[in-house]
C-alpha cells in the first residue's frame, strides 16, 4: 500500500469527520453485540421458566418478578396487586409473556438506534470519501494546467480522461466503503470476541479456528488481484483513447466509409478488456464460496461443541443461539474482506496510475516573479537570437539559427512552403516549449526568467487548428478576456465585427446564445477561425500572434480582417503582431516578411522588395497570383 499512503495528509484534513465515523462505527457494533446477548439471556430465562413448569409447583419460589417486567405486565393487563410470586402455572406463564414481549420491545429499540448510528456513519465515512475525492481531481485538473505541450503529445486524452475519471472513482471506493467496512470490521472483531471469551473460551477457539485458513486464502488471492487489476486498467484506458479518438474524428471515418473496419478495431479492444475483466472477476468470485464456506464451518462446531458443554452442565442453551448469532454476525464482515481487499488491490493500482502523472514534471517552468535586476532592462518587444529547435520525438531540426526581432506597433510576417518551420516560430514566441539552443527575450528579459502566467496573459494566440468548446458563441469569445463574467455585449460584439464574424453570428437563430457542437461542428471552418480570431482580439494583448489563422476565409473576408488589424494598430499603437501564413495575400501588408526555408530564413523585406528580389517568395507570389485568376 505504498501508494496509498501518500493519501495520509487527506485523512489528516478530514480528521474531524473520520473520528466521527469511527465513535458511531464503535456504537453501532456495540449495539450490535448486546442484542444477541439479549436474544441468549431471554433463551435462559424461558428455559428456566419451562423447567420449573415442568418440575412442577409445590410452594411459592423465591424467584420475584424484577419491578420493570411488573411495570411491562401492568401495561399488558396483569394483575395490579400481584406482587410477582410465582404460585402457579400461570404466574410463570405470564412471567413468560411478559420477558418475551419485553425482548421484542429492546429488541426492536436496539435496532433502531443501530440504525440512526449507521446512517450517521455513512453520512460521515462515505461523505468524507467524496470530499477527498474531489480534492484529488481537483489536484489533478490542476496538475493538467502545469503541464505543457509535450506531455499530452506523448499521452493519449483517453489514458488522462480515464486516470481523473475512473483510477479517481477507484481510490475513492479505498478511501470510502474500504475504510468503513474495513473499521467496522476491527472493532466487531474486538468486542465479539471480548464477549465470547468472557462466556467460554474454549467454545470461542473452536468457533474461530476457520478464521485463519480465510486469511491465508485471500492473501493470495489477493496478490493475483493485483496483477489482474493493473492489466484491466491498462486495458480500459486504451479502449477510451480508442474510442475517444474515433467519435472525434466521426466525420473522417464516415467520408470514407470506414464505419465497419473501426466496428471491427472497437470489438476487439472491446474483447480485450472483457478478457481481462473476466480474468478479474473470475478470481475475485473465489472470496464469497471461500467465506461462506469457512463461516458455516464456525456454526457447525460452535453447535456442535456448545451442545456437549450444555450436555455437561458446563454451558446454557442460551449461550448457543448466542454464540450462532455472533458468528454470523462475523459473516458478512468477513465477506467483505474478499471485497474489501479487491478494492484495495484496485485503488493500489489505480493511485500508482495517478501518481505517475502527478510525478510528472513540466518542461517549461518559470519563476514566480522577475528579478528587481531583469526589471530595469528597458527593451521592447520579443527577440529572437540565433534559435534553433529540434523536436525531441522525431530528431527533426525545425528551425534553425533564426533570429527576429518583433517591437511594438510593427507587423512581422513568417511565410514559406509546408513544413518550413512556420509554426515552430509562433509556437516559441508563446512559449509552448524551450528552444533548443539561442535565446527569446520579452522586454529584454529571457523566457525562461518570466513568470509564464503573467506572460501569456499579454500574449492573444490564434492557433492554425482552431478549438471552439461545446458552449455558447458568446461565451467562446469571451473566453479570451481575463474577466470574462463582467464583459459587455458590445465589447463582445466589437471584437466580432473586428473579426469579420458578427454579421454571421446575428444570422443565427439565437444570435451571440447560439450553443455550439462539439468542436464548433456546427459552423463552417471559416466562421470558426474568425470567432478565434475575436477571442484573442478581446484579450487586448500586447502581441498578437496569427498563425495561419486566414487560410480557411475568402478573399473578402481576408482584407475586411486585415483591414480590422490596420485599424486595431492605430487604436493601440503599442500592440505588435506576428502573422505566419502560406498566403502571400495575408501577409503583403506586414511592415518586415521573412522566409524561411527548411527552417532558415533566406529572404526577408517588404512585400514589393522580395517581389523584385525574384527569389521563393516571388515565385510564391506568382503561383498564387496565378491560382486566383484561375479561380
Amino acid at each position: 500500500m505504498k501508494a496509498l499512503s501518500t493519501l495520509a495528509p487527506l485523512f489528516w484534513k478530514y480528521k474531524g469527520r473520520l473520528f466521527a465515523g469511527i465513535i458511531f462505527i464503535l456504537i453501532t457494533n456495540v449495539l450490535a453485540v448486546f442484542a444477541p446477548a439479549l436474544v441468549g439471556e431471554g433463551v435462559n430465562t424461558l428455559k428456566d421458566a419451562f423447567t420449573l413448569i415442568e418440575s412442577g409447583i409445590t410452594s411459592s419460589t423465591e424467584l420475584q418478578l424484577p419491578e420493570i417486567l411488573a411495570t411491562v405486565g401492568s401495561w399488558m393487563g396483569v394483575e395490579k396487586d400481584w406482587d410477582g410470586t410465582i404460585n402457579s402455572k400461570e404466574d410463570i406463564l405470564r412471567l413468560v409473556t411478559i420477558i418475551a414481549f419485553l425482548q421484542a420491545v429492546l429488541y426492536m429499540i436496539v435496532f433502531f438506534i443501530k440504525g440512526v448510528f449507521l446512517f450517521l456513519t455513512r453520512q460521515t465515512i462515505i461523505v468524507n470519501s467524496r470530499l477527498m475525492e474531489y480534492d484529488i481531481k481537483e489536484r489533478i485538473y490542476s496538475h493538467y494546467q502545469k503541464l505543457d505541450a509535450r506531455f499530452y503529445k506523448s499521452n493519449d486524452t483517453g489514458d488522462l480522461m480515464n486516470r481523473i475519471s475512473e483510477d479517481v472513482s477507484r481510490v475513492r471506493m479505498f478511501l470510502g466503503p474500504a475504510v468503513m467496512y474495513s473499521l467496522n470490521l476491527l472493532t466487531l472483531i474486538v468486542i465479539v470476541i471480548f464477549v465470547m471469551l468472557s462466556i467460554d473460551r474454549e467454545l470461542t477457539l473452536y468457533a474461530l479456528l476457520p478464521l485463519p485458513l480465510m486469511s491465508v486464502g485471500i492473501y493470495f488471492i489477493s496478490s493475483h488481484i493485483n496483477k489482474l487489476s493493473d492489466a484491466t486498467s491498462a486495458s480500459q484506458s486504451d479502449l477510451s483513447s480508442f474510442a475517444q479518438q474515433h467519435m472525434t474524428g466521426i466525420r473522417v471515418i464516415q467520408s470514407y466509409h470506414r464505419e465497419v473496419k473501426a466496428a471491427a478495431r472497437f470489438e476487439k479492444e472491446s474483447d480485450n478488456y472483457k478478457d481481462k475483466a473476466l480474468k478479474l472477476v473470475k478470481v475475485e468470485a473465489m472470496f464469497a464460496p471461500i467465506i461462506i464456506l469457512l463461516v458455516g464451518l464456525s456454526t457447525v462446531l460452535t453447535v456442535y461443541v456448545g451442545g456437549l458443554s450444555v450436555i455437561e452442565g458446563r454451558l446454557e442453551l442460551g449461550h448457543i443461539f448466542q454464540f450462532v448469532f455472533y458468528v454470523n454476525l462475523l459473516t458478512w464482515p468477513f465477506a467483505s474482506v474478499g471485497w474489501v481487499t479487491s478494492l484495495v488491490q484496485k485503488a493500489e493500482a489505480s493511485m500508482k496510475r495517478i501518481l505517475k502523472f502527478l510525478n510528472s514534471e513540466p518542461e517549461i517552468t518559470s519563476p514566480d516573479s522577475v528579478s528587481p535586476e531583469l526589471l530595469r532592462l528597458n527593451e521592447k518587444g520579443i527577440t529572437f537570437k540565433s534559435v534553433s529547435y529540434t523536436y525531441p520525438e522525431t530528431g527533426i531540426k525545425a528551425i534553425s539559427d533564426f533570429s527576429m526581432k518583433l517591437s511594438p506597433g510593427k507587423i512581422i510576417a513568417i511565410t514559406g512552403r509546408t513544413g518550413s518551420g512556420k509554426s515552430t516560430v509562433a509556437q516559441l514566441a508563446m512559449r509552448l516549449m524551450d528552444p533548443t539552443s539561442g535565446s527569446i527575450t520579452f522586454e529584454g528579459i529571457d523566457l525562461k526568467y518570466q513568470p509564464l502566467n503573467e506572460f501569456k496573459s499579454r500574449i492573444g494566440y490564434v492557433p492554425q487548428e482552431v478549438f471552439l468548446f461545446s458552449d455558447s458563441i458568446e461565451n467562446n469569445i469571451s473566453f479570451g478576456s481575463s474577466n470574462p463574467e463582467h464583459l459587455k455585449q458590445e465589447t463582445i460584439e466589437n471584437a466580432a465585427k473586428l473579426s469579420a464574424v458578427h454579421t454571421d453570428i446575428v444570422g443565427l437563430e439565437n444570435g451571440y446564445s447560439t450553443i455550439l457542437g462539439e468542436r464548433g461542428v456546427n459552423l463552417s471552418g471559416g466562421q470558426k477561425q474568425r470567432i478565434s480570431i475575436a477571442r484573442a482580439l478581446i484579450r487586448k494583448p500586447d502581441i498578437l500572434i496569427l498563425d495561419d489563422c486566414l487560410s480557411a476565409v475568402d478573399t473578402k473576408t481576408e482584407k475586411h480582417i486585415i483591414s480590422s488589424l490596420q485599424e486595431l494598430r492605430s487604436l493601440n499603437p503599442s500592440i505588435a503582431t506576428l502573422m505566419v501564413s502560406h498566403r502571400i495575400s495575408t501577409i503583403r501588408h506586414a511592415d518586415h516578411i521573412l522566409v524561411i526555408d527548411n527552417g532558415v530564413v533566406i529572404e526577408e523585406g517588404t512585400h514589393e522588395y522580395l517581389v523584385t528580389l525574384g527569389g521563393l517568395y516571388a515565385d510564391m507570389n506568382t503561383q498564387q497570383e496565378h491560382e486566383a485568376q484561375a479561380v
